[in-house]
């Protein structure tokens, strides 16, 4: 077993070392996936999560042992970058990564437990979300200042930005799920509006968020409504016609 960790972090290690070996048998389960599990893990100053990745394929195993970071690594790597850029995330407390002859084997990303946040799919969902036009601005701004500093997070789906309300008026935005990201000098329009596509299929929201964005950015509004709408509509396009085939597929193999 290999590890990396936040120096900040070093007076939990050995706790962690114990969350680590006993993963299976302890902590309470937080998400039970089909590829991943995160479970968190009260321990005695603070409150973790520890997301463990599926086994990598024959391939990937290779893949991940000489040619590209694991999925653990990255995510620590990128939530250090975010913090440093004074993005919101989990504070990142570090990774552990285990290799057999064939490869990587196991691999577990730590980071800070978040209490009290929601997802910015609950926003969507529920049309009488507290405040919810508001809400919907103030993300609105938040994914501008990714762009601005040329973060392009490439799975930016609705479950992705966590939410926390500070009760004063003010809310607060979490980046997770942060093994797919790309750093620019800058980003274009195309590019940002591509990047905001993938978040929710209702006209009226794509229109607060154009309304927001468009002031933000210094443009016509029509413009942004439009292009964002149009590659909406191609991203749902796509989604659904995957789900189309999947469902087939498994049809067949019954």
């Amino acid at each position: 077993m290999i590890k990396e960790f936040n120096n900040i972090y070093n007076s939990i290690e050995s706790e962690i070392d114990k969350c680590i070996l006993n993963f299976e048998q302890t902590g309470q389960n937080f998400v039970l996936g089909n590829r991943n599990t995160i479970k968190i893990f009260e321990l005695a100053t603070t409150t973790i999560n520890i997301k463990s990745f599926k086994r990598p394929n024959y391939i990937n195993k290779i893949i991940y042992r000489f040619f590209r970071k694991s999925k653990a690594q990255r995510s620590f790597e990128f939530a250090s970058r975010l913090v440093a850029m004074q993005i919101g995330t989990p504070a990142p407390i570090a990774y552990y990564e285990s290799y057999g002859f064939m490869g990587l084997k196991d691999s577990f990303y730590v980071s800070e437990h978040l209490e009290n946040v929601v997802e910015f799919r609950e926003v969507i969902q529920n049309m009488f979300f507290e405040d919810r036009e508001n809400v919907i601005r103030k993300f609105t701004q938040f994914c501008y200042e990714l762009h601005e500093k040329g973060i392009e997070f490439l799975d930016h789906s609705p479950g992705n930005t966590l939410i926390k309300d500070n009760n004063d008026g003010t809310y607060s935005f979490y980046l997770v799920d942060l093994n797919r990201m790309k750093f620019h000098e800058s980003i274009d329009f195309q590019t940002r509006m591509n990047n905001l596509s993938h978040l929710t299929p209702q006209k009226e929201m794509i229109a607060i968020m154009s309304n927001e964005y468009a002031q933000l950015l210094g443009v016509n509004e029509s413009l942004v409504f439009e292009t964002m709408w149009k590659m909406t509509e191609s991203f749902q396009f796509r989604y659904h016609r995957k789900k189309r085939i999947k469902k087939k597929l498994k049809f067949w193999k019954k």
